[in-house]
């Protein structure tokens, strides 16, 4: 039976619920995931916020099975690390083009003779 023989349509008595029933199906993916997530939030994977967020979202049975969660916890950690990398890149270059506007004014104003060169 292990190996999947003479369990077919005809050796079958009950319906497939009574067989295992889908509340059993349920509880024991629920706990699956919820391990997961633990263990992932204890060692550190993991942030108590996007431990919340996946919580929800496997009560709300958006997730399968395991394997689908891990991937959607690794989109999402790759999702925050590429915007983190984005803001420090915008940050940087905003800074760099308010010191060319200033040194491009203080250019200007010495060549016009306002104010006397730096040097």
């Amino acid at each position: 039976k292990r190996l999947g023989r003479h369990s077919g349509t005809g050796k079958r008595k009950g319906k497939r619920n009574a067989r295992l029933p889908v509340q059993v199906q349920w509880m024991r993916r629920q706990r699956v995931l919820r391990r997961l997530l633990r263990k992932y939030r204890d060692a550190g994977k993991i942030t108590k916020q996007i431990y919340h967020h996946f919580y929800l979202a496997s009560k709300g049975n958006q997730f399968k099975n395991k394997s689908v969660l891990i991937e959607a916890i690794h989109k999402i950690k790759a999702d925050k690390i590429r915007e983190k990398q984005e803001a420090e890149q915008r940050d940087a270059r905003r800074a760099k083009n308010t010191e060319k506007r200033a040194r491009k004014l203080q250019a200007k104003l010495e060549r016009e003779g306002r104010i006397p060169a730096s040097n």
